[in-house]
Parts: C-alpha cells; sequence; structure tokens
C-alpha cells in the first residue's frame, strides 16, 4: 500500500509539472488550454482508471483506458526530460544570454515552438520504441558443458522471459512469440518467469492459452514463477499456464530422460505474498546427481553466487528488461550484477534476458526485446 502511495504521488507530481509548463508554453495558443488540460486529466487518470475497471468489466472502454495510460507512461519519461532541458536553457540563459539572438524576442512565440518541439520529439520517440517492441530480436549463445548428459551430445534451448501475457500483450504478440519459438526448433522451451502480467484474467478473456497450446519441443516447456505470477494471485496465473501446456517448477527440480535437470525457483516475491520464503537452492538440489548438468530457472538475477556454489551449469533469468526506457538501463546495470546477457563463473554460465514483452509502456527505447537460443554442447 506504501509502494502504491508513492508511485501515485511520483505520477501526481510529474503530471502536474507537465502541466503547469504546458500551460504556460500555450501563452501564444491561449484558446487550446483548456482542451490541454483536458487532455492532461484524461492521461492522468487513464491508467489507474483502466487497469481498475478492467478487473470488473473487461470492455473497450478501460481497454481502451489502459492502452492510453500506458503510451502515457513512456510519453511522461521524455516529456519531463526534455522539459528539463529547456528549464536548464532558460538558467542558463538568464546568466548568459542568447535565446534572443537565436529565437527573437517574441517570447510567447518561442515557448509555442518549444511546445510543438517538446511534443513532437516525445511523440517520434515513442512511435519508435513502440515499433522496436514488436520486432523481437533472437539471440544465439554456444556453451560447453564439461559434463555427461547421457545419450545427449547436444541441446537445442528457446529461452523466454517476461512476456507479460495480457491486455497489452494480447492474440497478435503471442502468436507471434510462439510462431518465432517454433521456427527455431527448440529441444526443450524454458520461461523464466513473468509470464502473465498481474491479473489472468485478460488473458483468459483473450483465450491466449490457445497460442500457447500451440508450442511445440520434443522434451516439453518449462516454466518458473516470475513476481507478476504473485502480484496476479499466484496460484490462478499458474494454474492456467499448466492447463496450457507449460509445467511451473515451483521451488522444484525434474530429471529430464535422465540426461540432465531442470530446476525451477518460485520468484523472490512469494514471500511478499504468501509469508512463506522460497527454498533455499541447496535444499531443492539435495538428491540429485550433480555429475548430470544442471538448468536453473530463477527470474530474478540476484544472488548469482548461489547457483555457482550449488554447482548449477546455466542459469537462466529475467526480470530486468534492461530497464526497458532509455536511460533506466544505466540504474538496473548498478541494482544487478548482470542486467542482461551472459556472463560465466566459474563453471557456471548465466544468461539474463531483456524479456519479450514489455511492462507498462507497450514502448522500449532503450534495448531490444529478445527470445534467446541456446546451444549446449556436453562433454
Amino acid at each position: 500500500m506504501i509502494f502504491f502511495f508513492i508511485v501515485l504521488a511520483v505520477h501526481t507530481v510529474v503530471n502536474l509539472y507537465i502541466a503547469i509548463r504546458g500551460w504556460q508554453a500555450l501563452e501564444a495558443a491561449a484558446n487550446f488550454r483548456p482542451w490541454f488540460i483536458a487532455f492532461m486529466i484524461l492521461v492522468y487518470v487513464a491508467y489507474p482508471a483502466g487497469r481498475i475497471l478492467e478487473r470488473i468489466w473487461y470492455h473497450p472502454v478501460p481497454i481502451t483506458l489502459h492502452w492510453i495510460g500506458a503510451f502515457w507512461f513512456a510519453a511522461m519519461l521524455y516529456v519531463t526530460l526534455l522539459l528539463f532541458l529547456t528549464d536548464i536553457g532558460r538558467i542558463a540563459n538568464h546568466f548568459f544570454p542568447f535565446l534572443e539572438k537565436i529565437a527573437g524576442n517574441n517570447v510567447p512565440a518561442i515557448k509555442l515552438k518549444l511546445f510543438m518541439a517538446v511534443s513532437a520529439i516525445s511523440g517520434l520517440i515513442i512511435l519508435f520504441g513502440h515499433i522496436n517492441a514488436w520486432y523481437p530480436k533472437t539471440s544465439r549463445i554456444d556453451l560447453v558443458i564439461p559434463k555427461d548428459a547421457g545419450n545427449l551430445q547436444s541441446l537445442r534451448i528457446v529461452a523466454v522471459s517476461d512476456v507479460h501475457l495480457g491486455t497489452i500483450i494480447g492474440p497478435r504478440k503471442t502468436g507471434k512469440m510462439v510462431e518465432s519459438i517454433n521456427r527455431l526448433n527448440p529441444d526443450i522451451i524454458l520461461f523464466a518467469g513473468d509470464i502473465v502480467d498481474e491479473d489472468v484474467k485478460p488473458v483468459i478473456k483473450q483465450n491466449l492459452g490457445r497460442n500457447l497450446q500451440q508450442l511445440r519441443a520434443p522434451l516439453g516447456i518449462y516454466a518458473s514463477t516470475g513476481n507478476h505470477e504473485y502480484i496476479g494471485g499466484g496460484d490462478p496465473s499458474i494454474n492456467y499456464l499448466e492447463q496450457n501446456g507449460i509445467r511451473v517448477l515451483r521451488d522444484t527440480v525434474i530429471s529430464i530422460h535422465d540426461n540432465f535437470y531442470v530446476v525451477g525457483r518460485e520468484d523472490l516475491h512469494k514471500k511478499w505474498v504468501t509469508g512463506n520464503p522460497r527454498k533455499h537452492l541447496s535444499e531443492i538440489l539435495k538428491d540429485i546427481d550433480p555429475s548430470k548438468p544442471i538448468i536453473l530457472l530463477d527470474h530474478q538475477p540476484y544472488d548469482l553466487d548461489d547457483a555457482l556454489e550449488a554447482g548449477v551449469d546455466l542459469q537462466i533469468s529475467g526480470h530486468t528488461h534492461h530497464g526497458q526506457l532509455w536511460p533506466f538501463g544505466y540504474v538496473t546495470n548498478r541494482i544487478f550484477e548482470v542486467s542482461r546477457g551472459y556472463k560465466q563463473k566459474g563453471n557456471t554460465h548465466y544468461y539474463v534476458s531483456t524479456g519479450f514483452g514489455t511492462w507498462g509502456p507497450p514502448v522500449r527505447t532503450g534495448n531490444r526485446p529478445e527470445i534467446v537460443l541456446i546451444n549446449l554442447y556436453f562433454e
């Protein structure tokens, strides 16, 4: 609840700042000011109103509000950054006058031009980011595991994280994901959490499970939980995934044809929802044969040394989105030992995916979404 009020306070302050600066900028177009304020009220309430109404009334009205609000979250970031730049320019001009030489002394006209420039630049950034979010790349990596995997010489893994199925990631995007995965001809498909974006109702309403049922991998489809499965209540989302062909490993290890192990850890968020912490990795692995390859799914890439100490060969994680929106990648780089991509520590390999979907805004300006193809070779 405290987190909710902090987010609401920040949302309110930022929108108020944008509204005030926009009102000031429209001095030369005063007739447009009421329309601008109406727009600001709409985008301010759109996301929370859409999310709340969706839970009780899954209808085009709340869905549209959800989309408007989601785009506005990204727009807020870039409008605010651009306004900060204009404010820095104003302060600099106070000490070192230069604006009159560049733009003349018609201040209202200058402010109106800046309003249009900020709007246009922000709009282009959001458009680019939305298009970018629709076109995931396939990241490929080959790894050698110095262990015997029985009759397997190699293993073709397709790994995906942070799909965030729901109102924003709907049938078209889900279908595209399934086609992309199947085209890679995986031996096994592994999801590293956050398949569902909180509330499972939009997933059920859109019958997204029908797409998931089309996934094909001879050795199976497995997943770990993510924080968003637990934000959505845990069991409803997990049960839906199980019903549609994805086996969710919850602090569980499974032997695949007695050749290698797949381990799924509960997400750290489990403790906040259920009051019960997840098991320690050493407890989960206590009865396995450590001479066989061990692949771990752990949504949040914290405490990487846990996998190293437990003898895990490959850990696949997600969660970070590597910030999703520039410049937040710099923040996730400071928080996580690995914010995206590959790292090796000792004999343990780690891959942190930027994720397939988006959370909040259907926009990516900091990186590409991805599906990961991992070729393991056993020696």
